[in-house]
């Protein structure tokens, strides 16, 4: 078997190194996502430029760091303390994503790890500061929606200049030693029950004041109705309704007048 030509070798060999040149000049930065460039033979990160998605041409012998930039999110259960020092347990959910223009200098100064380095000690450090302030009843009750946006708060107080940013906050559960948990839900059935017994005495006591405002109205216009009523004005009433009386097929006998002259018609029937 002949030998290959040396030119044929050194074609190969070239094909290759250009091979080798072009994978590595080429790089390929998918949806949600961005990159740093790092210059070794120069000024290193390239902290002016943050790449984008899409197809770049590089240095070979120049690397290109790709970091996710879309919307993240990191669970945890954080062990921290109650404003009376008990130990209480905060599930929750943090969404985050680094800064797209500041992404070299999260790598340059922070590196790929910056979620367990950076974030994660931010949101514990938020958490604990918030939950500090308040009770293991106020935690457990009525607090959560104000505890999400408190830690929130102190997160980005935290990370505002660490080129990351912090979205949002969900607090999905808080969990307190047992004992203190029965403590809390007894108490909040008495305070129900509590609440309930005033609703029926209020109710209770407006019935009755509504009951005698209803009889002091009737007496009132019993004694101005009893006032009005003269002889003179019974009498002339009970002649209207004798002459009304006279005009029913029912009403036979009718007596005018009593033994003095003054009375009232006396109606008798058809027997």
């Amino acid at each position: 078997m002949e030998k290959l030509p040396r030119a044929a070798v050194f074609g190969v060999i070239a094909l290759v190194i250009v091979g080798i040149i072009i994978i590595k000049s080429s790089v390929v930065i998918d949806a949600g996502q961005a990159g740093v460039l790092f210059r070794p033979f120069s000024d290193g990160v390239e902290t002016e430029t943050t790449y984008g998605e899409g197809f770049h041409v590089i240095a070979p012998w120049n690397d290109m760091i790709i970091y996710p930039v879309r919307q993240l999110s990191i669970n945890d259960k954080m062990r921290v303390l109650s404003v009376n020092g008990l130990e209480v347990t905060v599930d929750g959910t943090v969404w985050y994503q680094p800064q797209y223009d500041k992404l070299p200098y999260l790598h340059q100064e922070k590196g790929r790890n910056y979620v367990e380095d950076i974030l994660e000690p931010a949101i514990s450090a938020a958490a604990r500061s918030v939950v500090g302030r308040y009770t293991p009843e106020q935690l457990y009750s009525s607090k959560r929606d104000v505890i999400q946006a408190e830690i929130l708060e102190e997160a980005r107080k935290e990370l505002e200049t660490q080129y990351v940013q912090v979205n949002r906050v969900l607090v999905k559960d808080v969990t307190l030693p047992t004992k203190i948990k029965d403590a809390i839900e007894r108490k909040l059935r008495q305070e129900q029950e509590a609440l309930e017994y005033e609703f029926r005495l209020t109710k209770a006591s407006k019935e009755a004041e509504r009951q005698r405002i209803d009889a002091e109205g009737k007496a009132v216009a019993n004694r101005i109705l009893s006032a009005s009523l003269t002889d003179k004005i019974l009498t002339e009433k009970g002649i209207e309704a004798t002459l009304k009386l006279a005009e029913s097929p029912n009403s036979k006998v009718i007596v005018v007048g009593g033994s003095d002259g003054g009375g009232l018609p006396i109606i008798l029937g058809n027997q």
